[in-house]
């Protein structure tokens, strides 16, 4: 089982109001479909799987929205790319084996997006950066 390929299909970016204050951050990813796709690699033709997922971050209360559309190409054996289609089509499912390699790759990249449109459109990173902090460290603890 393998990622082999991915890309953004919508990016959508929308500030709604002023940002106040009190503005509250919410991540969402989802996956919205799996369908089968055909991969020509090195004059083989190899069947694997298209997740399409959603990405959104919310900045409430009805600020702006991040919108990310976008597919993750997954490969795997043929026994093993039919029993998650079939999953999917019957109980709109992923395998928990599936599931994180999927959603972490797709989460990652979209995070990386949101982060540099954020930035864009003036609003505050979706994500909490790192900060250093300029405070004395406790150093009483003897470990």
């Amino acid at each position: 089982m393998a990622i082999v390929g991915f890309g953004f299909t919508k990016i959508l970016v929308e500030k709604k109001k002023q940002l106040t204050s009190k503005i509250n951050i919410k991540n969402n990813i989802a996956i919205k479909d799996i369908v089968e796709h055909d991969f020509h690699d090195a004059g083989k033709d190899r069947q694997g799987l298209k997740f399409i997922f959603e990405f959104i971050s919310s900045y409430d209360p009805g600020a702006a929205e991040i919108r990310l559309l976008g597919e993750v190409f997954f490969i795997a054996e043929t026994k093993k790319s039919q029993e998650i289609l079939n999953t999917w089509k019957k109980d709109k499912k992923v395998t928990k084996e599936v599931m994180p390699i999927v959603l972490n790759y797709a989460l990652s990249r979209s995070n990386v997006m949101a982060i540099s449109l954020s930035k864009d459109a003036g609003l505050p990173p979706p994500l909490p950066m790192p900060r250093v902090n300029n405070e004395k460290a406790d150093n009483s603890y003897i470990g």
